[in-house]
This record gives C-alpha cells, structure tokens and sequence, in this order.
C-alpha cells in the first residue's frame, strides 16, 4: 500500500471510537468520506474486532507482505 494511503488510513482513525469491529470500521469510512482507494484497503482487512489502531496498522502491513 503506497505511504500516502497509509497516512490517510491513520488519519480515519483518529476519529474511530475502540474497540471496532471491521463492518463498523467500514461504515465509519464512507459516512467520512473515504475514496475508493481506501475503503478497498479496509474491505481486505479481516473480520475481526480491532483493539486499538496499532491493530489495523498491523493488519494492513501484514496484506502487503501478503500474510493474511
């Protein structure tokens, strides 16, 4: 995932109240107004509930080392 995405991504989640569930997660995202780029990231996350925002930052590095 390019940098800009991820700083993008770590934005969106300043707002997020946790913990949170993927499907909420995904709402969240385009009641904000995430583009398209985004939410697909967020749509490949596994479902799951996150704890803290290190766990979806987590999450996303592993899908680009293609470790799911």
């Amino acid at each position: 995932m390019a940098q800009a995405n991820q700083m993008q991504i770590e934005k969106l989640l300043k707002g997020v109240s946790f913990p949170v569930r993927k499907t909420d997660l995904m709402k969240y995202a385009e009641q904000q107004g995430a583009d398209r780029q985004i939410r697909e990231v967020l749509a490949q996350l596994p479902d799951q509930t996150f704890e803290k925002p290190a766990d979806i930052s987590k999450a996303i590095s592993a899908m680009d080392r293609g470790v799911r």
